[in-house]
């Protein structure tokens, strides 16, 4: 039985949110109607302002003041002059943590899942515990992940460009 998720799932730590993201069930309900369901596959943590990766080490700035926000909220950004990137806010108000949505099932890669989405400036800030246009369901699966560096961010340093906290879904427990 599938069940949207609540904001207590995401008002906590983003080590404990991002692997248990993976084979959740995100929802997005177009402009026409339609309804499509995708299953999340690999994602990425980025905590607080001491980790050098994450967008809020630099602080609170126009761009950054969601993942200031209650966990729950959506922050998206816009890279390369042509992606805007999907990230889930986690932790308590003060708190500046996101996971970054890198995969779901059939796309891979947080810009193409996010052209795919039909993402744009105008989800930044979306509640997902509330918003009638996207959403992530609990779909009672448990699953396996793997774990690995964070992907293209050199600029961070040696320790925050080797820390292996990129979530890989495998399947299914079993």
């Amino acid at each position: 039985m599938e069940k949207r998720l609540e904001r207590s799932f995401f008002s906590r730590d983003v080590l404990q949110v991002a692997p248990e993201l993976l084979g959740k069930i995100l929802n997005r309900r177009f402009p026409d109607g339609r309804l499509e369901r995708f299953v999340i596959n690999e994602v990425e943590a980025y905590r607080g302002t001491e980790d050098r990766a994450c967008h809020a080490s630099r602080g609170l700035t126009g761009r950054t003041k969601v993942m200031f926000a209650q966990g729950g909220l959506l922050y998206v950004y816009f890279i390369y002059g042509m992606y805007w990137l999907l990230n889930v806010v986690t932790g308590e108000t003060g708190e500046p943590q996101a996971v970054l949505i890198r995969g779901i099932e059939g796309y891979n890669g947080p810009g193409k899942l996010s052209r795919r989405l039909e993402l744009d400036r105008d989800f930044y800030g979306e509640d997902l515990c509330s918003s009638a246009r996207i959403w992530i369901e609990d779909n009672g699966v448990q699953t396996r992940f793997t774990t690995a560096p964070r992907v293209g961010v050199n600029y961070a340093g040696e320790h925050w460009k080797d820390i292996p906290w990129r979530f890989i879904m495998n399947g299914p427990e079993l």
